[in-house]
């Protein structure tokens, strides 16, 4: 048995029988008893900083690496080292989901082909100026949920978003017009959007649709997921922290987690590059 273990039992019966016959009998000193005595009434060490981190996953339902927890709280004017915060972590089980990875997939015949301008330059200094764009599945037990949405590259927002039942290339272009609608004036006149290989994105709808609203069309290269790795990086967050978390059971509710997620990665999911949400940057601009 070891000493902390006797110590334990010492101060259980401590009103029972005199502490110094039950160190005699367990064979510890009187003064290891004491400060072990001293100890239990001092507050843990990582309990403060850990009650901290714990709101902070319960904020952002427990999606935070140590990273961005490292991020929020120094928001909160609590400067930690981030090994410290991880070992905290760990020690109290408030670590985020590992994510997993998603395989990229070829759709369908192509129409259209256009460049790849893009060309993994994922960066720009000015909002709407480089879009990606793509579908991901949503699986539910009424069947799949099909999500398009449009991130900007400025700030890693979404600029818009939608769902429906099939994939089709309607779904695509209704995306393009809600972000056209939101942004209105806002966009930039070299505005190039980029996306895979997809029969939606090599459609003719979808060229005339960016034609007639002046935008550049990219193209990733076939076969090759990187080129659009900025838009399949966001469907890997959302479904990680979010949809296999949660499992939705029907559209409804896919629909909901979608909704709520998707405001809380634009204006508050911290960014770990920026520090801040995405929005916080645009507006701050």
């Amino acid at each position: 048995m070891r000493p902390r273990v006797k110590y334990a039992v010492i101060h259980r019966h401590r009103n029972e029988y005199p502490v110094s016959v039950m160190c005699s009998f367990f064979q510890v000193s009187r003064s290891g008893y004491y400060d072990f005595v001293k100890r239990l009434k001092k507050p843990e060490r990582d309990a403060e900083l850990a009650d901290m981190i714990r709101i902070c996953q319960r904020t952002t339902d427990k999606t935070y690496g140590y990273r961005r927890v490292w991020l929020w709280l120094k928001q909160k004017q609590i400067h930690r080292n981030p090994k410290t915060i991880l070992r905290v972590m760990k020690k109290y089980g408030l670590l985020s989901e590992i994510r997993r990875r998603r395989k990229w997939v070829n759709l369908g015949q192509q129409l259209h082909k256009y460049d790849n301008l893009l060309n993994r330059q994922f960066w720009t200094d000015r909002p709407n100026t480089k879009w990606v764009t793509d579908i991901s599945y949503i699986h539910t037990k009424e069947g799949v949920l099909y999500l398009s949405m449009i991130r900007d590259l400025y700030d890693n927002s979404i600029v818009a978003y939608k769902t429906a039942s099939q994939q089709t290339v309607s779904l695509v272009l209704d995306t393009i017009r809600l972000a056209m609608k939101k942004e209105k004036k806002r966009v930039a006149a070299e505005l190039q959007i980029n996306r895979d290989q997809g029969f939606q994105y090599t459609s003719q709808g979808y060229f005339n649709l960016t034609q007639s609203y002046g935008i550049t069309p990219s193209m990733s290269s076939k076969g090759n997921p990187y080129d659009n790795a900025m838009a399949e990086n966001f469907f890997s967050i959302l479904k990680t922290e979010c949809i296999y978390r949660h499992k939705p059971k029907t559209f409804r509710e896919a629909n909901d987690l979608i909704d709520r997620y998707i405001h809380f990665y634009n204006y508050e999911r911290i960014q770990i590059k920026t520090g801040v949400a995405p929005l916080t940057l645009r507006h701050s601009a």
